[in-house]
């Protein structure tokens, strides 16, 4: 390949859920809270690195929020490579008003909201929160920005649940309001092809 090639080529991004929180063990609903990650979520975070020590990321974007960046630090410090760049564009959804109140309390105040919520429907409308478009455009733009300053390279991103759902949907074509009917595990990820505009699966 000849010097200067790799503008031309895709990158190749592995997107990632934050470790562990104790309000993922509650059952709270985090959205743009700050909430640290615990132990278990510490031990997610090197095994990660274990993971992929070999994968030849040349750099680490996160979410400002605590917990993504967190996991993305000790990630980065442990692979050798600079502190994470964070993108606002990963945050987590915003859930608006209903952010720190736990599901079980939910589930007196507005249990047709908690149904919604627990199939994560992105089509719910939550109060002072974000709509799922504005979501949607944000987190697929944050994607495309960083594989474009990032063509011809390997990315780790670590982000949220709702936002990778958001990913999730437009790799496999579905409608932003499909139910995937799956959610992702801590440390568990997804890895794309970002090439102008177009985001794929790997």
């Amino acid at each position: 390949m000849k010097e200067g090639d790799s503008i031309l080529l895709p990158a190749h991004i592995c997107v990632v859920r934050h470790g562990e929180t104790d309000w993922n063990n509650a059952g709270i609903l985090q959205g743009w809270t700050d909430v640290p990650i615990n132990e278990q979520g510490r031990r997610q975070s090197y095994e990660l690195v274990a993971t992929y020590s070999l994968s030849g990321f040349s750099s680490v974007y996160s979410s400002p929020l605590i917990r993504a960046l967190e996991t993305a630090r000790i990630v980065a410090r442990s692979l050798r490579l600079a502190p994470p760049t964070c993108h606002d564009g990963l945050k987590e959804r915003n859930f608006g008003v209903i952010q720190g109140i736990p599901k079980s309390e939910l589930a007196e105040l507005n249990p047709v909201l908690l149904q919604q919520i627990l199939k994560r429907n992105p089509a719910i409308s939550f109060e002072q929160g974000e709509e799922m478009d504005e979501f949607a455009d944000r987190v697929l733009g944050a994607v495309r920005d960083i594989g474009e300053v990032n063509r011809g390279k390997r990315v780790l991103v670590i982000t949220h649940g709702w936002t990778i759902d958001v990913i999730t949907r437009h790799i496999t074509g579905k409608p932003r309001s499909a139910i995937l009917g799956m959610k992702r595990r801590n440390g568990e990820c997804a890895w794309l092809t970002v090439d102008g505009d177009s985001i794929a699966t790997l």
